[in-house]
């Protein structure tokens, strides 16, 4: 089964967003009464869920580091349209149900990887599942990964900031969010203003570049119900070793008054940085 309508928008792979359409509509794993069986039998740390509405500049990550005690999962799915509650599943594929659109995913996006050539392997692919109230928030924030996201029901405005501007998010941000050392990121109004826009719908997908700034709102009118598909590649690997090579070198560089080079601008260091941590992390058996 082919998952995405292919096209000229591919040819910007992990550099800039875009829209496209997915061809998943109706398929019965995304329905809300197979969500509703399935997300309470899966394991608890797979599923994470806020309650109260989140803004822009809350800590993404941080927000659903907490369970809230006061409603069970099965209850926030079947009041979410009202309770301004978020819902996040990691690895729903797990499940019977998702398992084979999983399978398809996987050899929808490496077909487009080879065709476009970004590579010929999606590293690490993983689902995301997101459930939301109407007019809920995704805060700002990046992903080490590359992402496809798709919605099936409920409409919401995705906003994508360049890759790699500073004035976004600081080198020094970024790598130590990619090194999972803090991720707090700022946001504001005034920067607000250098992402695009784009207003999505049901039976429509939209590519989200490896690092790039992102935040959602969910539209008013209905329950929005969401799916990622979520992979690294032969370059995006490379960038988190340079990133965390960058990260773990600042402090060192620091003492001397020296600071490392930005990721992002030149391929050629960016390689070596991330051939250096490769190295180092196999000496450390990691």
């Amino acid at each position: 089964m082919q998952c995405f309508e292919d096209g000229a928008a591919f040819e910007h792979f992990d550099r800039e967003a875009f829209k496209f359409q997915h061809k998943l509509m109706g398929h019965p794993a995304l329905s809300l009464e197979n969500l509703a069986r399935v997300i309470p039998a899966l394991p608890p740390k797979r599923v994470m869920y806020s309650m109260g509405r989140l803004k822009e500049g809350d800590d993404f990550e941080g927000t659903f580091s907490r369970k809230p005690a006061e409603r069970s999962i099965e209850e926030t799915i079947e009041n979410i349209r009202v309770s301004d509650s978020y819902v996040m599943v990691s690895g729903p594929e797990i499940d019977p149900s998702f398992a084979s659109l999983h399978r398809e995913l996987i050899g929808d996006v490496e077909s487009l990887m080879r065709r476009h050539g970004v590579g010929t392997e999606a590293v690490d692919p993983q689902l995301y599942l997101f459930i939301a109230s109407p007019n809920s928030v995704t805060p700002f924030h990046i992903d080490r990964y590359s992402t496809f996201l798709m919605q099936f029901r409920g409409s919401k405005e995705v906003t994508v900031f360049p890759q790699w501007d500073e004035r976004v998010v600081t080198a020094v941000q970024r790598e130590a969010y990619v090194s999972y050392a803090n991720t707090r990121l700022h946001w504001s109004k005034e920067t607000d203003a250098l992402g695009t826009c784009f207003a999505f719908q049901p039976g429509e997908a939209i590519h989200i570049p490896f690092v790039a700034g992102h935040h959602v709102r969910n539209g008013p009118d209905d329950v929005s119900i969401s799916m990622s598909i979520i992979f690294n590649t032969r370059q995006s690997m490379a960038w988190r070793r340079a990133l965390n090579f960058n990260h773990a070198s600042r402090r060192v560089l620091g003492r001397f008054g020296m600071a490392p080079a930005p990721i992002g601008a030149q391929a050629w260091r960016d390689s070596a940085k991330s051939g250096l941590w490769q190295a180092a992390s196999r000496l450390r058996g990691r």
